[in-house]
């Protein structure tokens, strides 16, 4: 899981905290504070719940971490002795919000990449090949004297494989041996 209760609920109170007072961060802590017993007693209460109800006990983690945060914003602007909320001045809510950030780009990157390897492998192919007998004692002698596999010996020959404007399809000669692979060709 890429974010917390708590990550999410601190970029939304950043959010939400923006421009407000003392006074309506105030009525922020309350409304948790009676939301999270309200969560709790849910818990404890055998009513069966609809299939689709939220799930109490993520509902109560939530509103627990939304005190949590209200407490620690309406801590700041005490203490800061600010009239009103301002992300940009709260040093520990910037710092979230940059780690949040910096672990989003990281997911959408390392997302990327997986998304590439998911094309990259679409677009390889893997083929069982049966050579007649006369072909395959060729391709045997062609990889025992290039010190290679049957198989590198064939799959070298695909990678040279050209089709001309017409469809006809050839190979240039080519001498097979060892190849080294970069990176760019992984």
């Amino acid at each position: 899981m890429i974010w917390t209760p708590e990550d999410v609920v601190h970029g939304q109170v950043r959010r939400q905290a923006a421009g407000m007072t003392v006074h309506q961060v105030g009525q922020a802590v309350d409304t948790a504070v009676v939301r999270v017993r309200e969560t709790r007693e849910e818990l404890r209460s055998p009513v069966s719940r609809g299939e689709f109800a939220p799930d109490p006990e993520e509902l109560a983690d939530r509103w627990a971490a939304l005190l949590t945060e209200w407490r620690r914003v309406s801590a700041h602007l005490a203490a800061s002795g600010a009239g009103v909320y301002d992300g940009d001045l709260d040093e520990k809510g910037s710092a979230w919000a940059r780690e949040r950030e910096e672990r989003r780009s990281t997911a959408l990157r390392n997302h990327a990449a997986w998304t590439e390897q998911q094309r990259e492998k679409r677009d390889e192919l893997r083929a069982e090949l049966w050579l007649g007998a006369a072909a395959g004692r060729r391709v045997r002698a062609v990889a025992a004297r290039a010190g290679l596999t049957p198989n590198e010996i064939l799959a070298q020959l695909a990678e040279r494989v050209t089709v001309d404007d017409d469809g006809a399809v050839s190979v240039a000669p080519f001498t097979p041996g060892r190849t080294t692979v970069t990176s760019e060709e992984r």
